[in-house]
C-alpha cells in the first residue's frame, strides 16, 4: 500500500495538555470507519456496504450514523451519498433511509428526527434565476439546487428548505470562478440548539443560519477571503467555528492557506484563529473540518493530507495523527489519497464511548 507521508500514525502527543479519548475517521475512497486511540491503534471498525457519502460520526447511543453511496441519483456531482445508515456496535443495521439525491450532510436532531441536505433539479424558469457562475459550465441536466430535509424515524417528511426558491438569489449569487451545476453546493447542515439550522455553501462563500419556524435567514456572513469554507458549526457560546479552506482564487502569495476561525455572529469579528506559519504549512483547498473539545482544545482535521491535530487556545499542537489508510486501487477520484472529510474526538466517558472500548 503506497503511503502520502513516511510520518504516518501518531508523530506528536503531549499527553498532559491533549483531550483524552478517542478520535473517528472515513478514508474517503475506502469502505471503513474506524476509532483509533491516542496512540493511533485501531479500536473499533465499522464496515461500510459501499463508499461513504463523505462520513460518519458516533451517535450519543453508541451507534455509527453513516451515508453511503447509492448508484441512483443524479451523476457527476461530489460528495454524493443516498442511503443513511445507522449501524450499532457490533455493526447491525438498526435504521435506514434511502433519498438517492441526499449529499454531503446529515445529523440527528435532538427531537430523534434525522436532517440532511439533497439535491434538486431545478426548472427552467429558477434555472434562468441563478446568478453567478461560468456561464455554459451546467451540468448536462441543468442546474441543481439543494434542499434540507427533516425526516422522523419512520421516514416521513417533517420539515423542507429549498434554497433556489426560499433565498434571495440575487443576493447570494455563485462565485465567478466556479461552474453552474449547482446552486451552491452545501456542505454543512448544522441543528442549533434552538431548532434553528445553520448551513454553508461552498460556491457563494456564503454561511447562513435558518429560523425554523419561519423558514427566514435570520443570520450570514458572505466573505469569499475565508476561501469557499467547510464544517460551519454554532458552539457552547454561541459563537461560530468553522474551516476556512482558503482556497486560492481571491487571494494569492504568502497569504494562501487554510485557517480555523471562531467568529462572533453578532458583530462578524473573529475572537480567534488558527493557521500555519507560513501560511501555505497549513493547506486543505476542499473537505476538512473542525471540532471544539471539553478541554478548550480544537481538533481539525485537515483533509487533504489525511491529518488530523489537536491544538491548544494558544495555537499550540499537542497531538497530531496522520492516516496511514490509503486507497491503493485505481480510483476516479482518491486514488493513492488518504483523505478526510471530517474526524470527530470523544472522550473515554463520553455517551458514545462508555463501556465499549
Amino acid at each position: 500500500m503506497p503511503l502520502i507521508d513516511p510520518r504516518t500514525g501518531v508523530v506528536r502527543y503531549e499527553k498532559t495538555r491533549a483531550s483524552e479519548g478517542f478520535t473517528l475517521f472515513t478514508t474517503l475512497g475506502l469502505t471503513t470507519t474506524r476509532l483509533i486511540d491516542m496512540d493511533g491503534e485501531v479500536v473499533q471498525e465499522w464496515d461500510l456496504p459501499s463508499e461513504p457519502g463523505n462520513y460518519a460520526y458516533l451517535l450519543e447511543n453508541g451507534n455509527l450514523l453513516a451515508a453511503v453511496r447509492t448508484e441512483e441519483g443524479p451523476e457527476g456531482l461530489p460528495a454524493k451519498g443516498g442511503r443513511l445508515m445507522e449501524i450499532d456496535w457490533s455493526g447491525n443495521l438498526v435504521w435506514e433511509y434511502i433519498d438517492h439525491a441526499q449529499h454531503h450532510d446529515f445529523r440527528r436532531c435532538a427531537n430523534g428526527n434525522t436532517v440532511y441536505l439533497g439535491w434538486e433539479l431545478l426548472d427552467e424558469e429558477l434555472q434562468k434565476k441563478v446568478p453567478g457562475g461560468i456561464v455554459g459550465q451546467e451540468h448536462p441536466d441543468g442546474i441543481y439546487g439543494d434542499y434540507i430535509r427533516e425526516i422522523d424515524q419512520q421516514g416521513d417528511v417533517i420539515w423542507e428548505w429549498y434554497a433556489a426558491k426560499e433565498l434571495d438569489m440575487a443576493q447570494f449569487p455563485l462565485d465567478p470562478t466556479v461552474h453552474r451545476k449547482e446552486y451552491a453546493h452545501a456542505n454543512t447542515i448544522f441543528p442549533c440548539e434552538n431548532g434553528d439550522y445553520i448551513i454553508n455553501w461552498r460556491f457563494n462563500n456564503t454561511m447562513l443560519r435558518i429560523d425554523r419556524e419561519t423558514k427566514d435567514v435570520v443570520w450570514h456572513l458572505t466573505e469569499p477571503t475565508y476561501g469557499q469554507h467547510h464544517d460551519v458549526q454554532e458552539l457552547d457560546n454561541k459563537n461560530i467555528l468553522f474551516f476556512a479552506n482558503g482556497t486560492d482564487v481571491h487571494v494569492h502569495g504568502s497569504k494562501t492557506g487554510s485557517a480555523v476561525i471562531e467568529l462572533d455572529p453578532k458583530t462578524n469579528e473573529e475572537v480567534w484563529r488558527y493557521e500555519g506559519y507560513p501560511r501555505c504549512s497549513f493547506m486543505s483547498w476542499f473537505i476538512s473540518g473542525c471540532q471544539r473539545l471539553d478541554n478548550g482544545n480544537t481538533l481539525i482535521c485537515e483533509g487533504l493530507w489525511g491529518r488530523v491535530f489537536e491544538v491548544t487556545r494558544d495555537c499550540e499542537i499537542v497531538w497530531e495523527y496522520v492516516s496511514p489508510f490509503v486507497v491503493d486501487y485505481p480510483h476516479p477520484e482518491y486514488e493513492a489519497t488518504n483523505v478526510i472529510f471530517r474526524s470527530y474526538r470523544y472522550g473515554r466517558d463520553s455517551k458514545q464511548i462508555r463501556n465499549r472500548v
